[in-house]
């Protein structure tokens, strides 16, 4: 079987926070699995796997590769939780760049195509759950008063974050970040939430973070002779 060495290690500085960030993610090796299956032209796959030295992240057991389809079905996620995946933004991965973020308002709708991220290049991925303060209710604006015409709703979740950071960290950005700087230093740097589960549905990749949520996860790679691998 084909193996993957994960290694990389994040610091920086958050200037914005006056804070250091430091994550240290172990050396990780996995074995895929063979949870898998053919169907259309791709090799359906649930290869994932959590390191016991790094309990809240989701690896690939195999390198994703141009053309390959990641689908990532959060299943239920809390108001406060955000499911992210990051990819290495530096050949050491001291820098991750956000891929996509799924929150409470974006499951469950009728276009699944959401779920799905075509891969453009070769790299590192890897999947994790974070907790933010609930913002629910909250309005960021210069009126305090309900009803007060200078007040302005933000909405109940954060929508934007800061591109590049340290692997594991999401810093959010915009108004409702600026609003609630005080309350979001300390939780920028607490841990990810830790996996609680995890479990192979055939082809597909099940996991479960301490609280409840859950996220299905498949690899979906282009066979040899399909319409991908012609293009």
């Amino acid at each position: 079987m084909k193996t993957m060495d994960i290694a990389f290690l994040g610091c920086c500085v958050l200037a914005s926070f006056a804070a250091l960030a430091q994550t240290n993610l172990p050396a990780v090796k996995v074995t895929a699995p063979p949870f898998s299956s053919q169907h259309g032209g791709y090799l359906v796959s649930g290869d994932f796997k959590v390191d016991p030295r790094m309990p809240s992240v989701v690896f690939p057991a195999q390198a994703l590769v141009k053309g390959d389809i990641l689908s990532i079905e959060p299943v239920s996620l809390q108001d406060d939780e955000y499911l992210v995946l990051q990819e290495c933004a530096s050949a050491d991965c001291r820098e991750a760049s956000i891929v996509r973020f799924w929150t409470a308002d974006n499951i469950g709708g009728s276009d699944a195509r959401y779920n799905r991220v075509r891969i453009t290049h070769e790299n590192k991925y890897f999947i994790w759950l974070k907790r933010f303060p609930d913002v629910s209710g909250q309005s960021c604006g210069q009126g305090w008063l309900k009803f007060s015409n200078d007040t302005t709703q933000c909405g109940s979740h954060f929508t934007s974050f800061q591109q590049i950071s340290p692997p594991l960290v999401l810093i959010p950005s915009g108004g409702l970040a600026a609003f609630h700087q005080e309350v979001l230093q300390k939780a920028i740097l607490s841990d990810p939430v830790r996996v609680a589960r995890q479990s192979h549905e055939g082809a597909t990749y099940v996991v479960t973070y301490e609280g409840g949520s859950i996220a299905r996860i498949q690899r979906m790679h282009a066979t040899y002779g399909s319409q991908q691998d012609r293009q």
